[in-house]
């Protein structure tokens, strides 16, 4: 047993610290973090309460180590500890001044009033999010919804994950903000079966002055409580706002500028446009990282990756990309070489892209069905090297079981099915080596190398990605590369978004659709109001029974996808599926 101050009380949290540690129990944490702040503690204490000042001690732990010394004083005879509560401030001076003159006693000066402040939460925080979120329901009255509803509407305002934590081992999400906003009686909370929420009026007060200041400037930045407060002075509103230079710390302008058209569907090869490629000779350009801001070691910690990058010798570019954590692109010396051939900017996407993944986020997205979503967009990315790196962390006992299988599975998956290259990494200092070795590796690869460039002219929604399947076809050597910018704006998550790949996504919420079946099932019907009229054609076969259209809808999209084989067949199960979602009467599709 190492020195401490407080040997007994030492012996004994390690004890149970043991204890935790043989029963893999969840306090092992909780033990671990009060062991080693009492051991580190240099003060002696006469009662075990007195604990309670130091991290991981609790009123929980304090009153067990209360009973454990009171035990141990009965077994010794020895007199129990006494815990010394002083008298307060107030209660000592009314002791002594309770012989003076009652006047003298009324002519203290008046205590100063402190002005109340309106709690205003921290840009892009938890908090933030959800004020935002339920601002876009109805006032009056009131409209509830409850925490996956608020979640979705909230995300996008929020740096972090409502339901990720933000470090490993830890459980805290942006979620729990909202029993800050609860406690501030900013939201209200209905509890009736699914607790759900909804703004009281001072949220809205408080939700109405935030989007007011966002919409008056845009070059001024809200902060949290110490930069920008609100404050109560006669019913009015002070404020005091803070300008800011950074980019990262102003809110998020549209990052893909509006370059690439939509374009028409091509039905043909032939139909697609000639062009003669821009080509950027060896020397003309240097290969950098692109290394998106929101990859983070943890909230505290947001420069982390990027400082160690940079000891390693590698400095990369910190933006927010509409696709991947990680990606490189080759930046033109002549920055303004580029746009006089055509081509926007000075920078040309390369062929490799990372999506970095924690376990626990990894684990996450299998659940939610999000990694689906993740995977379809990179196959349309056109980019040919994408790179899954998994960081191995170590997990909560118990939040996942079973799940080692389907980690297991997926990643067979992406590898075999997808082509992808997985890397796994135990923690986050071997991903930043494998990053600036791959960096470096990258840089002597197109030291050599002529870039062939697409003109953005030629480009549509609908053409990219064929025109790059025919070249490669045609050339196998030769790789075919587009600006960053126009990379940006195809890939953008909220545009772009033609009806075409709103269907593919609907298709993939249901159990079962993969990318490659949900594309499948898009060659038949190209729109949402094609598949639910295909289903509204058969109610409208008057020869048949209900029992018969009933059958022939269920088997609707197995019997005309029926040639499929392999991973994009569609068997009878599914379509009956599909049909459940598509084909009862209930949906409306105008």
């Amino acid at each position: 047993m190492p020195d401490s101050a407080n040997p007994l009380l030492l012996k004994w949290v390690g004890e149970w610290l043991e204890e935790a540690r043989m029963r893999n129990s969840k306090s092992f944490q909780s033990y671990k973090k009060a062991y080693d702040s009492l051991r580190a503690n240099p003060i002696s204490f006469s009662h075990p309460s007195e604990a309670k000042q130091l991290t991981g001690f609790g009123d929980k732990l304090c009153a067990r180590l209360t009973a454990k010394m009171e035990a141990h004083c009965r077994e010794n005879n020895l007199s129990p500890p006494v815990l010394r509560v002083g008298k307060s401030r107030r209660k000592r001076n009314s002791n002594i001044c309770s012989d003076a003159p009652e006047d003298e006693i009324n002519d203290s000066p008046p205590k100063k009033v402190r002005k109340s402040k309106l709690y205003v939460p921290q840009y892009r925080s938890g908090a933030y999010g959800l004020l935002l979120a339920l601002a876009t329901l109805c006032e009056a009255p009131p409209t509830y919804i409850t925490k996956h509803e608020s979640i979705l509407l909230a995300q996008q305002h929020c740096d972090s994950s409502y339901t990720l934590p933000s470090e490993p081992g830890k459980t805290y999400t942006a979620w729990s903000s909202m029993k800050t906003l609860l406690d501030k009686q900013l939201v209200h909370e209905r509890r009736c079966g699914t607790r759900k929420y909804a703004l009281t009026s001072s949220g809205w007060a408080c939700a109405r002055s935030i989007k007011n200041y966002m919409d008056s400037s845009n070059s001024t930045q809200l902060i949290s409580d110490s930069g920008l407060s609100y404050t109560n002075q006669n019913g009015g509103l002070e404020t005091s706002m803070v300008s800011q230079s950074s980019p990262d710390l102003l809110p998020r302008a549209n990052q893909a500028p509006d370059i690439v058209p939509i374009g028409i569907e091509v039905n043909s090869v032939s139909d697609l446009p000639n062009f003669t490629p821009i080509i950027l000779e060896p020397g003309s350009f240097s290969v950098e990282m692109v290394l998106d801001t929101r990859e983070v070691r943890c909230t505290k910690d947001r420069d982390y990756i990027e400082n160690e990058l940079i000891k390693k010798g590698i400095e990369p570019f910190k933006r927010s990309m509409t696709l991947g954590d990680i990606t490189w692109v080759a930046k033109v010396h002549d920055p303004n070489r580029l746009s006089r051939l055509g081509v926007e900017g000075d920078e040309i996407i390369l062929d490799y892209i990372v999506e970095r993944k924690r376990l626990d986020d990894l684990i996450s997205s299998i659940k939610d069905k999000r990694l689906n979503e993740q995977k379809f967009r990179l196959g349309r990315s056109g980019i040919k090297n994408v790179i899954y790196l998994i960081e191995n962390i170590t997990l909560i006992p118990g939040a996942h079981e079973n799940i080692d299988e389907a980690i297991l599975s997926i990643i067979a998956g992406m590898q075999i099915v997808n082509g992808y290259f997985v890397k796994v990494t135990q923690k986050i200092e071997d991903t930043i080596e494998y990053l600036a070795n791959l960096s470096k590796i990258l840089r002597e690869k197109y030291a050599s190398s002529y870039l062939h460039i697409i003109p953005t002219n030629v480009l549509t929604t609908t053409t990219y990605l064929p025109l790059l399947a025919k070249r490669r076809e045609e050339e196998p050597g030769i790789d075919y590369h587009i600006s960053y910018q126009a990379f940006g704006c195809l890939m953008s998550k909220s545009e772009r978004l033609v009806l075409r790949d709103i269907l593919i996504k609907m298709l993939m919420c249901i159990k079962g659709i993969t990318g490659e079946k949900a594309m499948e099932i898009q060659k038949f019907w190209k729109t949402p109001f094609e598949l639910a009229q295909a289903y509204r054609l058969i109610d409208a076969e008057k020869e048949l029974s209900i029992e018969e259209i009933k059958k022939k809808k269920m088997k609707l999209v197995s019997c005309k996808t029926n040639h499929l084989t392999g991973r994009r067949k569609i068997g009878p199960t599914l379509s009956a599926a599909i049909y459940e979602v598509w084909g009862e009467e209930k949906l409306q599709i105008a």
